[in-house]
This record gives C-alpha cells, sequence and structure tokens, in this order.
C-alpha cells in the first residue's frame, strides 16, 4: 500500500484540475505506483501468492483505465504513457 503522502504527490502531479482526485490519469498513476511496491515486495516474498493475486488484480484494473483512457482521450493517453513510462 501507498502510504497517504506518496498518493497525494501522485494526484498533485497526474490531476486534470484542481479538485480532481479520481480521473482516470489519477487513478491509472496510483494503480502503477502500486504495482512497483508489490513487483518489489514479490520479488523477495516468491511465495506470497496473495499478493500476487493482489498485484494480478491491480494491473487487471490499470489496463481496463487505459483502454477506456484511449478510447475517450487519446492525446491524454498518448502523455499519460510517457509520463508512467508504460507499454504501449
Amino acid at each position: 500500500m501507498l502510504d497517504k503522502s506518496a498518493k497525494e504527490k501522485l494526484i498533485k502531479k497526474f490531476r486534470t484540475h484542481d479538485s480532481d482526485t479520481g480521473s482516470p490519469q489519477v487513478q491509472i498513476a496510483i494503480l502503477s505506483a502500486e504495482v512497483k511496491e508489490l513487483t518489489k515486495h514479490l520479488k523477495t516474498h516468491r511465495k506470497d501468492f496473495s499478493s500476487r493475486r493482489g498485484l494480478v488484480k491491480k494491473v487487471a484494473e490499470r489496463r481496463r483505465l487505459l483502454k477506456y483512457l484511449e478510447r475517450e482521450n487519446a492525446t491524454a493517453y498518448a502523455e499519460l504513457i510517457e509520463a508512467l513510462g508504460l507499454k504501449k
């Protein structure tokens, strides 16, 4: 889990307007940070299958949000992919 300050930094960086906390860009950024954290955890704890399940769920949710964002706003999708360093 991300701590509150890390989440707030991501929200400030990827928000679309001042009071934005739930846009697809923000949700994808938070999920990406959680995926990185879980991946690092699973490299040392290879048999932690409950965390592996959580990782798979987060990756699937991020993929779903990315497909939605690509369909609705292709320019924002391209900018977000570039900013997060994700594959297309």
